[in-house]
């Protein structure tokens, strides 16, 4: 019996399959990126070496394949040759045998793999990656720009189809304790509110939106607009005073980095002596207050934690928050679940590990289509629904019927930013979109590709 239900898990793909993503490994970034693709109608892949675990991914609705990502094998099982994608995410050493093995079978296909180490990017590109991503100073990175989020001035976060996306807080400025209707940044400086993050929330931006302290707005503009934009509502200086980061790991260390490069002032805390290096670090668990009280947590004006353990994380931010009610705190989350609630214990920002990393593979492999602006919203495009084509923008009900914001529109090659409400949608528009993960599945229910392709893969 227990080799029959162990057959159950394939062993190959069918022999027509292609275009599909081939993932090495189970784990916390393959599942956000499985959440992707299945939004996408894009076919995937798991492979699972041990046939135990591969059936039970497989019962519980993963598209799983039994066979080692090191053998040549089961990437000629895999279809690596017609694969639009391979992820490797395991550690360096293991990264680089798989890649190696799958060239061997095809030269063509796209990789994509992380590194742990600065010296094994060198070896991953010779073994035959096409990008390598290091995933702990991407998201090291990503906190500190979280902390030096310039005060009221805007912060680029991408270009997508030739229009800027950048964020700004509201805290501080003249836009505090105003609706986005009363402040008219269309009309006076031609920036367009596409969205409002609020605590880990994001909303579609609407007329009477009440803007407050935790409000970050999400901006299309171009450079021009932004610079307009940044002398209205400005503030000063990046950030005043210091900022303690909790964890030395690749994590804390690149977010360290980019402090010592915008002259911020840092301490480290760290309960490990050997990665103690200099006078920035403070040995001791940052769970005790004496500790805490030596990193400076009294006059700091942000916290990073970037422990690996959520359950620390969470704790930690609900210690910090109240120890210190106006603290800026910028949490790291190493699996999806727990984003929410680091923002219920306190968190101004959260950055998922599993997010951080999906989303920079999906750029690589989607990069003209989708821009990944924080966990769980993209700026993509999009086709017009047949139900709202040859309507007016205002009469297409675009908006209300899927939760997207319209950033620009594009006919014949031309890109048109904050389009009127008269703008005729027809079966040639192309749309440039913003949407949370719930925004675009309810506009792909309303595509007719959509269908096809989810017809097609239950076929």
């Amino acid at each position: 019996m227990n080799k029959r239900d162990a057959s159950r898990a394939p062993r190959s793909l069918p022999a027509d399959t292609a275009g599909h993503l081939i993932l090495t490994r189970p784990g916390p970034i393959e599942d956000a990126l499985i959440r992707r693709a299945e939004q996408a109608g894009v076919d995937y892949v798991v492979l699972v070496a041990d046939p135990a675990e591969a059936l039970q991914l497989h019962d519980e609705g993963y598209r799983v394949m039994v066979g080692s990502s090191d053998d040549p094998a089961t990437h000629r099982a895999a279809r690596v040759d017609k694969a639009a994608l391979l992820s490797a995410t395991w550690p360096d050493t293991t990264n680089a045998n798989i890649i190696f093995t799958a060239r061997e079978i095809s030269a063509d296909v796209p990789v994509v793999a992380t590194a742990n180490k600065e010296a094994s990017v060198d070896v991953l590109e010779l073994a035959g990656a096409n990008e390598v991503l290091r995933l702990g100073l991407l998201l090291g990175s990503a906190m500190a720009d979280r902390t030096l989020l310039p005060g009221g001035r805007s912060h680029l976060i991408g270009r997508f189809a030739g229009v800027l996306i950048a964020e700004a807080r509201v805290a501080g400025t003249p836009l505090e304790g105003r609706s986005i209707a009363d402040v008219e940044l269309r009309r006076r400086l031609g920036v367009t509110v596409i969205g409002v993050w609020d605590q880990g929330v994001f909303t579609i931006a609407v007329p009477n939106i009440e803007l407050n302290a935790s409000s970050v707005l999400i901006l299309a503009a171009t450079q021009d607009q932004l610079d307009a934009y940044d002398r209205c509502y400005g503030t000063g200086s990046e950030l005043e005073g210091s900022v303690v980061i909790i964890g030395a790991g690749r994590v804390g260390r690149a977010a360290a980095q980019a402090f010592a490069e915008a002259d911020i002032g840092y301490k480290i805390i760290e309960q490990q002596p050997e990665r103690i290096l200099d006078e920035h670090y403070v040995l001791g668990d940052a769970a005790d207050i004496a500790v805490l009280e030596a990193a400076g947590i009294r006059t700091a004006t942000g916290v990073l934690i970037t422990a690996h353990d959520d359950d620390i994380n969470i704790y930690l931010t609900i210690y910090c928050r109240r120890l210190q009610p106006h603290l800026q705190i910028v949490a790291r989350a190493n699996l999806d679940r727990n984003v929410s609630t680091l923002y219920r214990a306190g968190a101004d920002d959260v950055l998922s590990y599993a997010s951080t990393g999906a989303a920079a593979v999906w750029n690589h492999f989607r990069g003209n289509d989708t821009l990944v602006v924080a966990d769980g919203l993209d700026v993509f495009r999009s086709t017009v629904p047949v139900s709202m084509r040859d309507k007016t923008l205002a009469t297409s009900g675009l908006r209300e019927k899927t939760g997207c914001n319209l950033v620009a529109i594009e006919t014949d090659g031309t890109l048109v930013g904050n389009p009127g409400a008269d703008v005729v949608l027809t079966a040639d528009t192309g749309l440039i979109l913003i949407g949370d993960d719930a925004g675009q599945e309810r506009l792909a229910n309303l595509n007719d590709g959509w269908r096809a392709r989810l017809r097609r893969r239950m076929a």
